[in-house]
């Protein structure tokens, strides 16, 4: 073959993986977008079920959701499933619009050495091992919340110190944002990955990636639960929150202004609830 012709082939070749690799991207981006709003919908219809089934009235002023103890004849192992499925797909919900820019990243880092079906399915596994982590956390929160729950129906005493308690975790999920451990936390998420583009580095970059993310938003997390885990206008302060430190040009000042307001808000509550308490 004449090195004219060798350059022709050579360059249709290019061309024709261009192309495969914008129909890829098309096609991830256009899942991605179906399970953001399979997992918005789906927070929503809970959300709308919770609030039919009420909240507990609890000495010191504040309720109590039912996601933490089994009701309607459930028995505890029901109780637990049905949470960690509600964490997952609420999680889904707000970690997506961050966590996509970080998959992208990695695409773009390892597309040149996987074929279309190949970079699929490291997508899959890196996304498959940011969820194993998110999991394992909602079981931990479960696990806490319940307690925490059998405790205060327990004793009306310590449950009148739950709106004191609930403003000093947010006054330290905003401190927490201001933290050098938060910034090399969000560093670590904005990186652009270095990596073989294997099923084994797949998997440990996900799971890496998890428990990043898990650590870098943990603070605001925290505000989250404490503060109204079923509350959709707080759920959709906290997802534009985590989105907008991850992907801002300047990120640590975003989440510096971000523990600003928490550290503000975490102010006005401990007003309201000192004589609560």
């Amino acid at each position: 073959m004449s090195p004219p012709v060798r350059a022709v082939c050579a360059s249709g070749q290019r061309l024709a993986s261009r192309r495969a690799a914008r129909s890829s991207q098309r096609v991830f981006i256009g899942v991605c977008a179906l399970m953001f709003t399979a997992s918005v919908a789906a927070t929503l219809a809970h959300s709308a079920s919770m609030s039919a089934m009420g909240a507990l009235p609890m000495p010191g002023g504040w309720s109590m959701s039912t996601l933490w103890m089994p009701t309607c004849g459930r028995t505890w192992a029901r109780t637990a499933a049905s949470f960690i499925g509600m964490w997952l797909v609420m999680m889904a919900a707000m970690m997506l619009p961050s966590f996509v820019p970080t998959l992208l990243r990695y695409r773009d880092a390892v597309v040149s050495r996987a074929n279309p079906g190949r970079l699929a399915l490291l997508t899959m596994l890196v996304s498959g091992a940011y969820a194993v982590v998110w999991t394992a956390l909602g079981v931990a929160v479960f696990a806490l919340g319940a307690s925490l729950a059998a405790l205060v129906l327990r004793w009306p005493a310590l449950a009148r110190l739950v709106p004191l308690a609930v403003s000093v975790i947010i006054l330290l999920a905003g401190a927490l944002q201001f933290s050098t451990w938060k910034a090399r936390r969000l560093a670590c998420c904005r990186a652009t990955p270095s990596l073989t583009a294997d099923a084994a580095s797949a998997w440990r970059y996900g799971l890496r990636v998890g428990i990043d993310c898990a650590g870098c938003c943990g603070g605001l997390t925290a505000i989250l639960l404490v503060a109204g885990m079923t509350d959709l206008r707080l759920m959709a302060a906290v997802t534009a929150a985590i989105t907008a430190e991850r992907v801002a040009p300047t990120g640590a000042r975003v989440a510096r202004a971000i523990g600003a307001m928490a550290v503000g808000g975490a102010g006005l509550l401990l007003i309201r609830a000192i004589p609560a308490g």
